[in-house]
């Protein structure tokens, strides 16, 4: 069963969730939590809210975390290139699947970015479309957006 503890501050509400040690979930502000959203607080939980909030604060450009995403094979594969994209840049989608070998798979790409079930930790936000458009965000295109200009600053 995962711990969990929730986050306020200025961007909303966040709950982050570890199971076996390991950083499983974030639910960004417009998320629903959990039910069982309880306010354990272990070393873990404690690092990672500090490191959440230094990087919403624009004082960390990478975490240092223990993360333990569930997916598919495909989707392990785009987040595993996602956690590759430099703090302050952003790739295509068509990069993107053409970087884990499927270059027709855009669409399969973006949908693997929408159930990225780390958003922020693993860098989802940082993907655009080929034409430099804002496309889908969990947390709504505006967050995304208000990430990418954290990360220009």
């Amino acid at each position: 069963m995962p711990e969990y503890h929730i986050l306020e501050n200025s961007w909303g509400h966040f709950c982050l969730a570890i199971k076996q040690q390991q950083l499983c979930r974030l639910y960004i502000p417009g998320e629903i939590l959990p039910e069982e959203c309880s306010d354990v607080v272990s070393p873990l939980l404690l690092a990672a809210v500090r490191q959440l909030e230094e990087y919403l604060l624009g004082r960390r450009w990478e975490f240092d975390l223990p993360l333990a995403p569930q997916g598919t094979v495909f989707q392990q594969q785009v987040w595993a290139e996602l956690l590759r994209i430099p703090y302050g840049e952003t790739r295509s989608y068509q990069v993107l699947a053409e970087k884990i070998g499927k270059a027709k798979a855009c669409r399969a790409v973006g949908m693997a970015c929408h159930r990225n079930p780390l958003p922020i930790f693993i860098p989802c936000h940082r993907v655009i479309a080929k034409n430099g458009a804002l496309q889908g965000f969990r947390g709504g295109l505006e967050m995304k957006e208000r990430l990418l200009q954290l990360e220009k600053q």
